[in-house]
């Protein structure tokens, strides 16, 4: 596919504007469990809907309804995902609308927007949501308070930087994805020791021992939609080094007023569309925030199932269709206050990969959902889905 014309030759649909249908959708998809249901979405005997996706993902994809399905090995091989995408462009006609919903394969969706000439967000509108560095300037410009960042080409620059802002510093990739290659460097002698990952641009900010916050929900390119605040009862640093994650809701109305403010403040200064989000933010003692980044995506873990599940809020759906031109399906009013959810992720006792040699879990544990490896399942890791034992929760408020 190159250039940007389609690969036969015919000009993009502007699909979901003045009812037009979307035409030729292509999914780039790599979930294995039931994150979304695209079936739902988007008629699949009205529409044309294609997959490229993996052996492993095929699970839960309404193949039999799909107009085709392709198998790549990873949605990170562009090269095998444009192959892909010709093989059912020649069989289906050319796509109008390509959609990605996991954080790893949006930059490649926005480059095929742009090869193809198709609507929806391309590489230059995402990158102030994927450059962290390009991020942490635009808030900077939009006085929104966030953390001190510089380049990290080299250990020069690391040490620029921690003679300005003192010790412990995080060196972490410029375009990263659940505290992938972030590592926490605490004096010079680390920095020497330390080897910079090949190919890939870095980044280093201070060191915050600052509790961490989430914020899920939608923006719709003015202001805040449906959202909701969590706090990580642990991070996801600790979390890569074999720690458990979990998170609950928030439900402290100050606090939430607070977080709502500056959510909607970086919103605007970063997402150009209509957009789902998940941003994190610092917290510190006296209660003062601060950005760390916004993602235009649903939050990954288990958040998507505690939206839907909890508060009867799909954001998979939001987002296929803010990426499709269909109409959001967002309902117009929010849910009722009601119960406040939470999630927990355990890693295996080992780091993977690894095979399960047995799980104790108790009798009646207080979680209305849980994906559990069994004995002999092979750990591979790969993601906050396939890090270990999953557990999700809901209750009348946080402390509980």
């Amino acid at each position: 596919m190159p250039g940007s014309t389609h690969p036969l030759g015919r000009p993009a649909a502007q699909p979901g504007r003045g009812g037009a249908a979307p035409g030729h959708v292509v999914v780039l998809h790599r979930w294995s469990d039931r994150y979304v249901d695209y079936a739902r979405y988007l008629d699949h005997t009205a529409h044309r809907v294609s997959y490229v996706t993996t052996e492993r993902a095929l699970t839960h994809l309404p193949s039999a309804q799909a107009a085709g399905v392709e198998l790549v090995d990873s949605t990170e091989n562009a090269k095998a995902v444009r192959e892909a995408v010709d093989r059912l462009a020649e069989r289906h006609g050319p796509p109008t609308r390509i959609v990605a919903l996991q954080e790893t394969d949006l930059d490649l969706a926005a480059v095929l927007r742009d090869e193809l000439s198709l609507p929806g967000p391309g590489a230059e509108e995402l990158r102030p949501v994927r450059d962290k560095l390009l991020m942490a300037q635009r808030l900077a410009a939009h006085a929104v308070p966030t953390p001190a960042t510089a380049g990290a080409p080299d250990r020069a620059a690391v040490t620029r930087f921690a003679a300005a802002h003192g010790w412990p510093v995080l060196v972490k990739p410029r375009r990263g994805t659940a505290s992938a290659h972030v590592t926490r460097l605490d004096s010079p002698q680390a920095l020497a020791a330390y080897v910079f990952p090949a190919d890939t641009d870095m980044i280093v900010q201070p060191w915050v021992p600052d509790r961490i916050l989430h914020v899920d929900g939608v923006f719709d390119g003015r202001d805040l939609g449906f959202w909701r605040a969590s706090r990580y009862l642990s991070t996801c640093l600790e979390f890569t080094s074999g720690e458990a994650l979990g998170s609950v809701e928030i439900d402290d109305g100050a606090a939430l007023e607070r977080v709502g403010a500056l959510t909607a403040r970086a919103a605007r200064a970063l997402l150009a569309r209509p957009s789902v989000f998940h941003l994190e933010l610092f917290e510190s003692e006296t209660g003062a925030l601060t950005v760390l980044e916004l993602g235009a995506r649903p939050g990954g873990a288990e958040v998507p199932f505690v939206w839907r599940e909890v508060h009867g809020v799909d954001l998979m759906a939001a987002a296929f269709a803010h990426q499709t031109g269909t109409p959001d399906p967002t309902p117009a009013a929010p849910p009722a206050a009601g119960r406040v959810g939470g999630w927990l992720l355990v890693p295996p006792s080992v780091p993977a990969p690894c095979r399960v040699r047995s799980v104790t879990l108790p009798e009646d544990g207080p979680a209305y959902a849980r994906s559990v490896p069994y004995r002999g399942q092979s750990m591979t890791g790969g993601g906050y889905e396939h890090a270990g034992a999953r557990f999700r929760f809901a209750g009348r408020g946080t402390a509980e």
